[in-house]
């Protein structure tokens, strides 16, 4: 794969992130402000005590807003005075259990929130590139056991599931009704399960882990054999900015109108393989145990192809599910430790860039012999 040279592209572009104050918009939001970018950033506050998004403070060269995505006029007004390029648009209520227990805010998130941001950008002639989030879970299932593609068919049994599915069609039928005589390129990514340092989300495995790790108890387990597509945050982050870039500046070129972005077939693995990694980083045998149920239905098993993402733009993924481990572990001792999160966040990144061979060129230059 050729070197991508992130910073010669993002450096000085306006770029929309919704979500930012989440898992993976504080991820994303870091990176592209170490890549140049202005960022006007647009979220709830964060939802947990601690935050990725305060530990990566104080912020620079960004304009962040917090305004609910269902407020369309005031989503309207930000995306209109702050004059994007590019939009990547990831702000959701994320979460699968929670959907049960209010299906109506997360379909009027998931959806409306969607359309709302669609409807924006609509309105505001500077964008020409929009990236929407949505998630694996988009995909209906189909007993089949194979790894999805992007073309299989969308669906969902849990409204979380549902509303992502919900969101995609939305994305198509703004394409196909608004924007196909506008110079604007509109794609959606879909995403396997993400790790990483920083995520203090409820019901999500490894956060779970340090809550209970901290108590010095095992954590339970609700699908304890469910299979998952697990992978380091910045692997689909990094497939996120290559799309985009691709989608930029590739106008002539046909590209697709979704992408998955998911490990290689070795780091598809159960919940309770990677919880005994976990315990294994850390040192702890033993290190989960059944909850008790009953509980809501999940998938038993999601896999994702990204043979298409390898072809259309040349991304794979380069960090293997012991490495997604290792670097996760790490964050969290460092952040245990005191140490400042900020710095060893950007070192985490700029060791993903180097592993991936996104480094911008002026970076590798300086690097040392």
């Amino acid at each position: 794969m050729e070197s991508l040279e992130l910073g010669a592209f993002w450096a000085g572009r306006r770029v929309l992130l919704t979500g930012h104050t989440g898992f993976k918009g504080a991820w994303l939001g870091l990176w592209l402000e170490k890549l140049g970018a202005v960022v006007g950033a647009v979220a709830l506050e964060p939802e947990t005590a601690p935050s990725l998004y305060d530990r990566l403070s104080p912020w620079k060269n960004a304009e962040h807003h917090i305004c609910d995505i269902r407020d369309f006029l005031g989503l309207r007004s930000l995306v209109t005075a702050f004059r994007p390029e590019i939009v990547v648009h990831l702000a959701a209520q994320a979460l699968v259990r929670r959907s049960y227990e209010d299906p109506l805010g997360t379909f009027s998130t998931n959806v409306m929130g969607t359309a709302n941001v669609l409807e924006a950008i609509r309105a505001c002639p500077s964008v020409r590139t929009v990236l929407v989030v949505t998630s694996d879970k988009v995909y209906a299932e189909n007993g089949s056991n194979q790894p999805f593609v992007e073309t299989d068919r969308v669906g969902g049994k849990d409204p979380y599931s549902a509303s992502k599915a919900c969101a995609e069609l939305v994305c198509d039928s703004y394409r196909a009704s608004f924007l196909e005589d506008r110079d604007l390129r509109l794609a959606t990514v879909r995403a396997g399960n993400v790790i990483g340092g920083g995520d203090w989300s409820e019901d999500r495995l490894v956060p779970d882990f340090i809550r209970a790790l901290e108590r010095s108890e095992p954590i339970e387990l609700r699908y304890p054999h469910a299979v998952r597509p697990w992978q380091h945050v910045l692997e689909p982050l990094g497939g996120y900015l290559m799309f985009a870039r691709a989608l930029s500046t590739d106008r002539d070129r046909v590209l697709p109108d979704a992408l998955n972005f998911g490990p290689d077939a070795d780091s598809f693995a159960t919940v309770s393989e990677l919880a005994d990694a976990l315990g294994d980083a850390h040192g702890i045998p033993n290190a989960w145990r059944p909850a008790r149920g009953p509980h809501p239905d999940e998938a038993a098993a999601l896999r994702l192809s990204s043979a298409l993402a390898r072809q259309s733009i040349g991304w794979q993924p380069r960090l293997g599910l012991r490495d997604a481990i290792d670097w996760t572990a790490a964050w969290y001792k460092a952040h245990r430790d005191g140490a400042d999160m900020r710095a060893f966040s950007l070192g985490q990144i700029a060791a993903y860039e180097r592993a991936a061979d996104l480094q911008p060129a002026s970076e590798r230059d300086h690097e040392p012999a």
